[in-house]
C-alpha cells in the first residue's frame, strides 16, 4: 500500500537496512547489516534530531511564528533544520566553515537557508573550527529578535530522538535485537539515545562506539583530521562512555579507503 505523507517531515525515518555481502571475507561468517540512513529525504540521519528539536521547541515556546533558527554545523544537521525550516517557513541561519563542502553548502542554500562562515582564523591549535562555530551561533542567537539555536553538541533533548526514532527502527527490523550496533560518535545524540534504549530492553546487545582519530571524545590525543561529521574537539556533555563496549579510534585514511 503506497503511503502519502503530508509533508518532508513524516517522511523521516524507517529507512532501509540492508546486509553487507561481498564488502570483506568478514561477511561470508557473520551476518552484517547497514541502515541506510543516507535514504531519509535530506540524506542524514541527523532530520531526525531537527524535526524532533523543532517540535518541542515549538511545543516549550522557544520558536514561535516567523522564528529564526540559529545552529553551527559540518553540513547533516544544518541541512536537516533547513528542511524542516523550509516547511514551517522557518528563517534558518547556519554557520559552517571553510572545512564545509560546497556541495553541503549548496544544498543547504537550496533550501533558503541563509550561511555564516567563520574564519580559519579562529581555529582552535588543533585545526578544529566546532568551539568557534558554536560561539557565532550563539552571539547571533542572543542578538537576533525571535532566534532558537538548538545547540545538538549540547541540547540534552538531543539523544532522545534517536530512542523515539532509530532505536525502535532497528528493534523493529530485527524483530528484538541485533547483537552489536555500530555507531558513529560525535555530539553523542545517537550513542546516547540508541545505546541507552538497547540497554534497557536489551541489555545482551553490545555497543560499538566509533570515533574518528584526532576527535577528544574517547580520550585519544587530539590532532587535525580530515573528516567531517565525526569528532568533536571536546568531550559533549551528553556522551556516556558507561554505555559503551567496545570502541575504536580509526584514521581518516582507513574512514576514506572504505568508503
Amino acid at each position: 500500500m503506497k503511503k502519502l505523507y503530508q509533508n518532508v517531515m513524516h517522511a523521516v525515518g524507517n529507512v532501509p537496512t540492508v546486509r553487507l555481502n561481498n564488502m570483506n571475507e568478514i561477511c561470508k561468517f557473520h551476518k552484517l547489516y547497514l541502515k541506510l540512513e543516507s535514504c531519509n529525504p535530506g540524506g542524514s540521519i541527523k532530520e531526525k534530531n531537527a524535526v524532533y528539536l523543532i517540535e518541542q521547541a515549538e511545543k516549550k515556546g522557544f520558536l514561535s511564528k516567523d522564528g529564526i533558527i540559529v545552529e553551527s554545523s559540518s553540513g547533516n544537521f544544518g541541512i536537516g533544520l533547513a528542511i524542516v525550516g523550509a516547511a514551517k517557513n522557518y528563517k534558518v541561519f547556519i554557520v559552517v566553515d571553510a572545512k564545509t563542502p560546497s556541495a553541503t553548502r549548496r544544498m543547504l542554500e537550496a533550501y533558503g537557508a541563509t550561511l555564516i562562515d567563520v574564519p580559519l582564523s579562529e581555529a582552535d591549535a588543533n585545526g578544529s573550527m566546532q568551539v568557534a562555530r558554536m560561539k557565532k551561533a550563539e552571539e547571533i542567537a542572543k542578538s537576533t529578535l525571535g532566534a532558537w539555536y538548538p545547540c545538538q553538541h549540547k541540547n540534552s533533548e538531543n539523544p532522545t530522538a534517536h530512542s523515539i526514532y532509530t532505536a525502535q527502527e532497528i528493534s523493529n527490523d530485527f524483530e528484538g535485537a541485533p547483537d552489536a550496533i555500530v555507531i558513529g560518535l560525535s555530539t553523542s545524540g545517537q550513542l546516547t539515545g540508541i545505546g541507552s534504549y538497547f540497554k534497557k530492553f536489551y541489555p545482551n546487545t553490545k555497543i560499538i562506539g566509533v570515533d574518528v582519530a584526532g576527535s577528544c571524545i574517547l580520550g585519544t590525543p587530539p590532532h587535525p583530521y580530515k573528516m567531517t561529521g565525526l569528532g568533536l574537539s571536546f568531550i559533549p556533555p551528553q556522551f556516556n562512555e558507561n554505555l559503551i563496549d567496545i570502541a575504536y579510534s580509526v584514521n581518516d585514511n582507513l574512514a576514506f579507503s572504505v568508503c
